[in-house]
Order: structure tokens, then C-alpha cells, then sequence
């Protein structure tokens, strides 16, 4: 329920992988009687939910989520629509509560829906097209390369085995002759609401110990059927990523299972280290321990008042 002289907020609740956002997100939630709009865009899809990671609904502890596993795997789904859609779901919700919760490590939308979409002109279909030929005919390794010579800062934030971001990067520099990144810099920083964010960190040693847990458990779990499974569908943008493109490389014969596993916790480590990257560049970040939920609801208070 709203609060009368309560200013409004948004909580944003963002770091790692298995940095424990989801359930920092369900405690907040619980304690301001609010909900959760995730911002997690790997767990938008309803078939990909052991290889994202994406909790099961008696996780929530009866705390609504929205934008979580909604999507059919054909379906595109880009930043743009996110923020479009989400801002729509932050105003109903505003009119019902005070405090509303952002929950995910997808910074590139989180941004979409906090700061606006930057100001790109339209790219021209040929570009497009020859820069998906590339990605069929050389493979992501070759756009990869390219990404990481035009534009290197950028390479350091993105999910550089998602081929969409990829594709972006290139696509914007074809078009207009400047990177991607310095169009991100002249978007207006200025929140569109009242937002502060709350990063969780670990010590690094105990992240990676975290990650590769959570991924003996998602193979325990049956990420390797769920993987087989969506094997025809591999070449939708949805599946090239973390968990599933190593798995179909070992379907393929590419390489073993081992190495299969062994390349889901690297790539995973290295995508977590891309996050704390670009976390750290908010304005108005407080980092946090997952177990310090007092001093962030405390924290939540003061910033309403």
C-alpha cells in the first residue's frame, strides 16, 4: 500500500551471476509489501530454466515477479521493448506501492529502462544482413575480434558470447562510423525515476566458488536434456550464450563433455566479471553484502524520506 508524503522509489538490485539477487530481491520485497520486475533477459524465455539459473515459483515466497519466463524462445525480445513495457508496469505498480524492486545482472536493459535507449539512427538492412552472413559463414569468434578492435571498452561490459550484442556493436559502427559505447556515454544519466542501486559483491575467490557450484548443480538438475532438448533451435539468439552454446558444441563433437563444463564455468566467470564492471559505473551505488538486508532497508528508508 502507498504511503501519503512517501516519495516513490526504485530499488535496484543487480550484480553477478550467483551473486544471490534473487533472493536479496524476495527479502526486500517481503518487507516493503512490494514486488519484483526482473531484469534478467536470460530468464525472459519459458524453455531455458536450469541453463539461466531461473528460480522455481516457490522461491518467490509469494512475491509477484513480472518479466520472468514469459516469452517463447522464438520470440525477440530487445531493451527497447523492455523499457517500454516495464515502465508501463512501474506505473500501475506505483499506484499501489511506494517501493518497487529491480531484480536482475542484465545491465544493458537495466539501463533501457532506467536512463532511456541512446539515440541511434536506424541501421540499413544490408548492413545487417552482411554482419549475420559473417556470423553464419566465420563463426563468433570472427565478431568477437572485430568488436574487441573497434571498440574495446565496450568489449569489456557486453556478453561477448551473445551474438545480438555483437551483432549491435558492429552493426552501429558500420552505420555511423562511431563505436556504440560513445553513444551510451551521451545518453542523459539522469534516472527517469527516483532509483538507487544496491550492487552485491562477494569476495572474488568465493564468487567463482559460487559459480562453479551452481554449475555442477544445473547439471545435476538435467541442464544437459533441457540443452538436448532445444538443440534444433540452437541458432536462435536466445540459446547462443553461456550453458547452452558450450553443450551444443559437445553435441556437435566439437569437444567432450568435460570440456564442455569446464568452458560453462569459465565463460560464466568471465561474464561475471563484465557485470561488476559495469555496476560499478552507476552514480548512486551502495555495495552490499547478500546478507545485509537490515542495513539496506534501512538504506531504502532514508532515500524515501
Amino acid at each position: 500500500m502507498t504511503s501519503p508524503n512517501t516519495e516513490k522509489l526504485l530499488v535496484v538490485i543487480t550484480g553477478p551471476t550467483a551473486s544471490g539477487k534473487t533472493g536479496v530481491g524476495v527479502k526486500l520485497a517481503k518487507l516493503f509489501n512490494s514486488e519484483v520486475i526482473s531484469a534478467d533477459s536470460r530468464q525472459f524465455y519459458k524453455e531455458m530454466q536450469i541453463g539461466t539459473a531461473r528460480p522455481l515459483p516457490e522461491e518467490f515466497e509469494g512475491v509477484p515477479h513480472h518479466f520472468m519466463g514469459f516469452l517463447n524462445i522464438e520470440e525477440e525480445f530487445s531493451a527497447g521493448r523492455f523499457a517500454d513495457e516495464a515502465q508501463k508496469k512501474i506505473d500501475e505498480l506505483f499506484k499501489t506501492h511506494d517501493v518497487i524492486f529491480i531484480v536482475g545482472g542484465s545491465g544493458f536493459y537495466i539501463d533501457a529502462l532506467i536512463f532511456g535507449m541512446d539515440d541511434i539512427p536506424s541501421i540499413d538492412k544490408e548492413i545487417r544482413e552482411q554482419i549475420n552472413k559473417d556470423l553464419d559463414r566465420l563463426g563468433i569468434a570472427h565478431l568477437q575480434e572485430k568488436v574487441k578492435l573497434i571498440d574495446p571498452e565496450l568489449y569489456t561490459q557486453i556478453d561477448v558470447q551473445n551474438p545480438k550484442r555483437l551483432i549491435r556493436a558492429l552493426e552501429v559502427y558500420k552505420q555511423t562510423g562511431q563505436t556504440l559505447s560513445s553513444f551510451q556515454k551521451n545518453i542523459n544519466r539522469t534516472p527517469k525515476f527516483p532509483t538507487i542501486f544496491i550492487g552485491l559483491e562477494h569476495d572474488r575467490a568465493e564468487l567463482y566458488n559460487r559459480i562453479n557450484n551452481r554449475v555442477d548443480a544445473m547439471i545435476d538438475n538435467g541442464l544437459v536434456d533441457e540443452a538436448r532438448s532445444l538443440y534444433k533451435q540452437k541458432h536462435l539468439n536466445a540459446l547462443q550464450t553461456v550453458g547452452y552454446a558450450e553443450l551444443f558444441d559437445h553435441f556437435d563433437g566439437l569437444i567432450s563433455f568435460d570440456k564442455a563444463i569446464e568452458l560453462i564455468k569459465r565463460n560464466t566467470r568471465r561474464y561475471a566479471k563484465r557485470q561488476l564492471t559495469w555496476l560499478r559505473k552507476y552514480s548512486n551505488l551502495f555495495i552490499m553484502l547478500p546478507e545485509q538486508i537490515s542495513k539496506i532497508k534501512e538504506l531504502i528508508k532514508n532515500h524515501q524520506k
